[in-house]
Order: C-alpha cells, then sequence, then structure tokens
C-alpha cells in the first residue's frame, strides 16, 4: 500500500507500548492493536515505518511482520502452538543419527550432543537418539516436561521458538537459541549439518542455495526480534 502517514511514534499502555501513526493506533491484519512488549522493541518498530518511501513493504519490517503473527497467530491460538512445537520432541532432528559416514557421524556428534546435554542439564529433560531412520518412541514424562518447558515461554519468546524449530526441524535447538544456550550462527550449524555434508559430495544447486539464503534471513530476522524482547 501507499505510504499514507508523516509519522510514527508509541506511548505507554497497560500491555506495553501501542504503535501509532499520525496519532492513529496501528492495527494487526486480524484487527488487534498492535502492541509492542518493550520500549525498545516499539521504537524499532516505528523505525521501519518510517523508513518506508511512498510505497509500505512489509517484506522489508521484519520487526513488524513478527509482532503482527505473535498477536494474530499465537496469541489467539497459544494451546495449539505449544502442542505443535513440543510435539517436535516425538521426532527431533537431533535424536536421528546417521550410521556412516565416518565424517558425518563426527559432525553430528560435536553439534548435536552438546544442546541435548544441556536440556538435559538445565531441565532435567532426557531425549533418546537412535541410528538411523526407524521411529524411536521417547518417554512420555520427557515428551510431558518439554511441552512445559516450552508452555513456559511467553508469547513473543514462543513465537521465536515456532520459527526456530521450524527451520531448524529441532525444539531442542530452538529452546538452547531462545533461552541464550546458543547462538543464532551454532543453531545454523547445527541445523544444516545434514544438508552441507550432501552439498560438500554432491555440490549446490542454485535453487537449493536460495532456499538456504531464505532461511538464514528468517534467522537473523528472529535474532533481531529476541534481542529486542
Amino acid at each position: 500500500m501507499k505510504r499514507f502517514y508523516k509519522d510514527a511514534g508509541y506511548e505507554a499502555c497497560a500491555n506495553g507500548f501501542s504503535i501509532h501513526l499520525d496519532g492513529r493506533p496501528v492495527k494487526t491484519p486480524a484487527k488487534a492493536s498492535l502492541v509492542a512488549p518493550t520500549e525498545k522493541m516499539a521504537r524499532h518498530i516505528c523505525d521501519e515505518w518510517l523508513l518506508m518511501d511512498d510505497v509500505v513493504d512489509h517484506r522489508k519490517m521484519p520487526i513488524t511482520r513478527f509482532l503482527n503473527s505473535t498477536i494474530d497467530a499465537i496469541t489467539s491460538r497459544r494451546s495449539a502452538v505449544v502442542d505443535e512445537v513440543a510435539a517436535f520432541g516425538q521426532t527431533d532432528l537431533l535424536c536421528y543419527r546417521a550410521e556412516s559416514p565416518h565424517d558425518l557421524v563426527q559432525a553430528e556428534s560435536i553439534y548435536w550432543d552438546p544442546p541435548l546435554h544441556w536440556l538435559f542439564e538445565e531441565h532435567g529433560i532426557r531425549l533418546q537418539t537412535t541410528k538411523g531412520v526407524t521411529p524411536l518412541r521417547q518417554d512420555e514424562r520427557a515428551l510431558t516436561a518439554l511441552n512445559n518447558l516450552v508452555q513456559s515461554l511467553d508469547d513473543c519468546r514462543l513465537a521465536g521458538l515456532h520459527t526456530a524449530t521450524t527451520i531448524s526441524g529441532s525444539v531442542v535447538l530452538g529452546l538452547a537459541r531462545v533461552k541464550d544456550a546458543i547462538d543464532t550462527d551454532t543453531l545454523w550449524a547445527a541445523a544444516m549439518v545434514n544438508e552441507d555434508h550432501q552439498s560438500a559430495f554432491w555440490g549446490e544447486d542454485p535453487e537449493e542455495k536460495k532456499r538456504r539464503e531464505n532461511l538464514r534471513s528468517e534467522l537473523t530476522d528472529l535474532e533481531n526480534w529476541l534481542s529486542l524482547l
């Protein structure tokens, strides 16, 4: 849409900081009030709106999009999102290991063992691992504890966890990132272990390269989102 406003600002409200354009409150696509949880995020979102030229391009407003999604798709259906994300624990990427070749087995161990150890040491949740792709039945107590851990996150961090888990295929990596146990580069390296191995062997085609660039860009947006909470 064309830019229709001159100024962007925010003001404190009961549950955070409401975003305004020319003094009028901004609404999400679902018509809820756009309210940032922190002043730092509100200031950043206002900057995104002010940087628009003649046309408002939401692709260039990642934090605004993140907040819209949090309010419209996370807060309104929180229980379903918690269950969806926690369900990754049943088939988590980190739990299914290659049997060969040796360099891949070693890389998986280097990148995947530490997050699993962190999950057990910090939260008492132990997920089992297996070789190959045969379905692994995780302990129900571990899965319940994992669900409770996801449930304990606020809506904004739950939104971040949803993004990290979807990109990586691992709720363990997502939790480790959201709770600052690993950084974004480490999450990316761990998520791409198998793909990096395949690319080194077969080469990377242009479509695959573009897909990876898009995913990495999403993680950069996630990193910025978490830094504003």
